[in-house]
């Protein structure tokens, strides 16, 4: 059974940047899509950014582009979200998923990743 681990989240103001960390075990991660997602109170689950198996392409919400940067470290089993100029509306917990896949795709809904870490929470004060 994967394992996905996140860190790194926290309290930041608005303007302020944080790097969440995603380390995975149980799997060949070479061989999995890895995605962001976040949830706020009362909403739903949305896609924040997702990287391919290889790294060589990336896909972001609209709404975070420009601002965050997804990259993954093979080597290590790790996906990291770089998360700048953070916004009150950026508030939410944010999981780290896994899609197992055997080519290069990018996969942008919650529905297509089986594997999820537990959460954690970003909170943006404005």
């Amino acid at each position: 059974q994967v394992l996905l681990v996140e860190s790194g989240g926290g309290l930041v103001q608005a303007g302020g940047s944080l790097r969440l960390s995603c380390a995975a075990s149980r799997l060949t991660f070479s061989f999995y899509v890895m995605g962001w997602f976040r949830q706020a109170p009362g909403k739903e689950r949305e896609f924040v950014a997702s990287i391919a198996s290889t790294g060589g392409s990336t896909a972001y919400a609209d709404s975070v582009k420009g601002r965050f940067s997804i990259s993954r470290d093979n080597a290590k089993k790790s996906v990291y979200l770089q998360m700048n100029s953070l916004k009150p509306e950026d508030t939410a917990v944010y999981y780290c998923a896994a899609k197992l896949t055997s080519g290069s795709e990018i996969y942008l809904r919650p529905q297509d990743f089986g594997s999820w870490g537990q959460g954690t929470q970003v909170t943006v004060s404005s």
